[in-house]
């Protein structure tokens, strides 16, 4: 919902707060910059005003809630409000708030959240607060069909006033976003997408925190094969649409002949191997692209691979911090979240990928016994594939 005339987004973060002035100025541009990116991508007109504390979009009518909806899919947005923009002066404003009352407010209780950030104004934000409500309360009492209500606790409309320096802002609605940090706040990492849920959610929560991914598919040959390449690419491409100003495109790793090995050769602790060949894969690739970490979809005891003492012997192939974004997460918070950013259709569909799982599982494995199970050259074969990685337009 937004008042008549919204001309104006107001974007709010979050974490951007607690830095020093440098990094926090550093981190707004990236903001302003990726904002601009998705209003680009989008089509939507707008300009990114680039404000201390809050950072603006400048749009039309026609555009506001299409320019509300990027600035909410924009990583280190906590929230974004549609509203138009007035002068300061409190005449103006109380005009402003009965406008948007006769067009929006139709029953139930309301309340005025008022807030000035100018204190050289001849009023504060209790004033504004009080005479905001009782000017609403008049044309709603003279004008409507229905009786209004204060409820200042947990109002059913909030009519929202926030003063800046120079301009006020009217809303009535603050919508979501990720929260989080500016995408390229903080170092690129690697991502292993299998196209299943997990490993795109977590994708998309290193993204939330600053950090680019560079996504790697590894080509698991006939227990793979085009579908399940097809599905993991898609989730690729929606996780793209986040983020249009950051090269998206993905490696595909030759894998096939080395799952064909681990199938023949080893029943126990197989998933557990193919995982450590993920790993030092992944830590090749690192060094190729310039990237500081492994990102994975793994949460502990989701399966039999991920209990807490085989995450702990399969994380030993590589040197690189493995980040696991969803460790503590329960599968249907991990569903929901797919949900919510798009991945998830993608990502349910059947690609038979789960016959690599043996019949009998490792839940306790030993460093040890592994290493005796497995293939000698495993580890070589994972850097050779490495180096045999070639990109894939997502």
């Amino acid at each position: 919902m937004r008042p008549p005339g919204a001309d104006t987004v107001l974007v709010r973060h979050g974490d951007l707060n607690t830095k020093s002035n440098t990094v926090k100025r550093y981190m707004e541009d990236l903001l302003a910059a990726n904002l601009e990116a998705l209003l680009e991508d989008r089509s939507i007109p707008g300009e990114v005003e680039r404000r201390w504390n809050r950072p603006l979009i400048h749009t039309d009518e026609d555009a506001v809630d299409a320019a509300t909806a990027a600035a909410t899919d924009t990583f280190g947005v906590v929230s974004a409000s549609p509203a138009v923009t007035v002068s300061t002066e409190k005449a103006r404003i109380l005009e402003v708030l009965e406008e948007t009352a006769r067009e929006c407010y139709d029953g139930g209780t309301f309340a005025v959240d008022a807030r000035r950030a100018d204190k050289t104004l001849p009023y504060d934000s209790e004033d504004l607060a009080r005479e905001g409500g009782a000017a609403i309360w008049d044309v709603v009492e003279d004008e409507c069909e229905f009786e209004p209500a204060v409820d200042l606790d947990d109002p059913d409309v909030t009519f929202g006033v926030e003063v800046r320096e120079d301009l006020a802002f009217v809303y009535l609605e603050s919508v979501s976003g990720p929260g989080g940090l500016p995408l390229g706040a903080q170092e690129k990492t690697i991502a292993l997408v299998s196209g299943g849920i997990d490993s795109p959610v977590a994708a998309y929560e290193m993204m939330r925190r600053g950090s680019p991914i560079v996504p790697v598919y590894v080509d698991l040959g006939q227990y793979g094969g085009i579908d399940h390449e097809a599905r993991a690419m898609e989730t690729v491409r929606t996780l793209a649409e986040y983020a249009p100003n950051f090269d998206m495109q993905a490696y595909k790793v030759p894998g096939g002949e080395t799952v064909d090995l681990l199938v023949d050769e080893m029943e126990v602790g197989r998933m557990l191997s193919l995982r450590r060949f993920f790993y030092r894969a992944a830590e090749v690739l690192a060094e190729r692209v310039d990237a500081h970490g492994i990102v994975t979809g793994e949460a502990v005891g989701q399966k039999s691979s991920q209990t807490v003492q085989n995450l702990g012997v399969t994380s030993r192939a590589t040197s690189l911090p493995i980040h696991r974004p969803l460790l503590t997460w329960d599968k249907h918070d991990i569903v929901d979240r797919a949900r919510e950013i798009g991945t998830f259709t993608d990502s349910t569909i059947d690609a038979g990928c789960n016959r690599v799982a043996p019949d009998r599982t490792e839940t306790n494995a030993r460093q040890k016994r592994l290493l005796e199970s497995e293939p000698d050259d495993l580890l070589e074969r994972a850097e050779e594939a490495a180096r045999a990685a070639e990109l894939v337009e997502p």
